[in-house]
């Protein structure tokens, strides 16, 4: 899943969705290889709650929903991010971010949306299509809209889907570092890189969730940084419980100026489309 959007006005920093990485870092992963037919379809909500803040920001409050579903030919997430957020004057900030992504089956194709606004004022609006080289190689995405543009993406970019799936299969295997370089539709800039730790592949335990409890999981912390090379500190970090089958909990999304809890409230798989 994605964990990232809204931007925020002065009040509080940018935010777009690891730990410091000092240890060899993974190869990167070809889009393909990274098992996502074993993501399931599903639906879920979080609510999400203040953990820290280090800014203007006193309190905070907010909802996420998000679906997944096997589309045949590829995989189409709907996320929706509502967020209430109140600054040390006691102004109350409302935040709402839509964003939805079709991807295909083999990793190269992506249609993306995303409509962000503060206090009901559209304050992003991001639309376009991008396509990558098979076997790692490079690729373009094209922005439509007022200012159609098209951008450059890096060798090993890698969209939404595939990244989860690689997170997992990493974990799988044992990996505990991986640097990818991460396309999603949420910014104008091109790709972003991720820089990803896994803390250790767990076997299966009792759980709210019945169709979870027979699965294996992984705690991970992803970083997001400028593509730049002058990029030293994160644009956002997120951690979070990855099941098996790519379904998150106990979410942790550090937006620079203060830090937001989520924990999965409502949760169904969803049934496979007859292809």
């Amino acid at each position: 899943m994605r964990l990232r959007h809204p931007s925020l006005p002065a009040s509080a920093r940018a935010f777009g969705w690891l730990a410091a990485v000092g240890m060899a870092i993974g190869p990167l992963v070809a889009p393909g290889t990274a098992r996502a037919n074993d993501l399931a379809s599903h639906q879920a909500a979080y609510t999400l709650t203040l953990h820290s803040a280090r800014g203007d920001v006193t309190a905070a409050t907010g909802q996420m929903t998000y679906e997944v579903q096997n589309a045949c030919d590829g995989w189409a997430t709907q996320q929706r991010l509502a967020m209430t957020l109140t600054n040390r004057d006691g102004q109350d900030i409302e935040m709402l971010s839509d964003y939805a992504t079709l991807e295909s089956k083999d990793g190269l194709k992506m249609s993306f949306h995303m409509r962000q606004t503060t206090d009901g004022a559209v304050s992003s609006d991001i639309n376009g299509e991008a396509t990558l080289q098979p076997n790692g190689g490079p690729g373009e995405v094209h922005y439509t809209g007022a200012k159609p543009e098209t951008t450059p993406l890096p060798k090993g970019t890698l969209f939404p889907t595939a990244h989860t799936a690689a997170i997992i299969a990493a974990a799988r295997d044992g990996k505990k570092f991986l640097a990818l370089p991460l396309f999603d539709g949420t910014s104008p800039d091109g790709a972003q890189y991720s820089s990803i730790a896994i803390t250790s592949w767990n076997p299966p335990k009792a759980d709210k969730w019945p169709a979870l409890a027979k699965l294996p999981s992984t705690m991970v912390h992803v970083a997001f940084f400028d593509h730049t090379k002058e990029a030293v500190e994160p644009d956002y970090e997120v951690g979070m419980r990855y099941w098996d089958n790519g379904v998150a909990d106990d979410l942790s999304m550090d937006f620079g100026d203060f830090v937001m809890s989520g924990k999965l409230v409502t949760f169904k798989l969803l049934p496979a489309h007859s292809c």
